[in-house]
């Protein structure tokens, strides 16, 4: 089966109706079918300050934060701690380069260094990572 990097766009989307399309809704079809996704270090926070920022806006109850995360466990999802050694080089050129947070930028050297394609909603984010030669992943 195929492997990607999937950034929190895609992953976030899945929580909230009102972030939800069809290309989320088929990267999450590509892993119930068996895709293998990786993520930098960085996702577990983006994703649970997504979650506590929503709760706070009274737009997820805490209860459905956890059962969406309990769920998201079931997928083969795993995390590249090797990344964190390139963050103050690769990670920081690419943010610089891209005009990207260095954020974004851990995606970017996540795929780059993998050679994967990468899931993403964030148009600016896809189009320097095809200007790296990443490409988008396609379900």
């Amino acid at each position: 089966m195929s492997s990607f990097v999937l950034d929190n766009s895609i992953s976030a989307a899945w929580c909230f109706q009102d972030q939800s399309t069809d290309y989320t809704e088929a990267v999450l079809g590509s892993l119930i079918a068996g895709a293998e996704a990786i993520v930098p270090a960085i996702w577990k926070l983006e994703l649970a300050n997504a979650l506590v920022v929503a709760e706070r806006r009274k737009k997820i109850a805490p209860e459905k934060s956890a059962r969406f995360l309990r769920d998201l466990q079931q997928f083969a999802i795993s995390m590249d701690l090797d990344g964190l050694e390139y963050v103050f080089a690769t990670v920081l050129e690419h943010a610089r380069l891209y005009h990207r947070s260095v954020y974004d930028a851990s995606y970017l050297e996540l795929a780059h260094r993998r050679r994967l394609p990468l899931a993403t909603k964030d148009e600016p984010l896809l189009q320097a990572a095809k200007t790296l030669g990443i490409s988008a992943f396609q379900p």
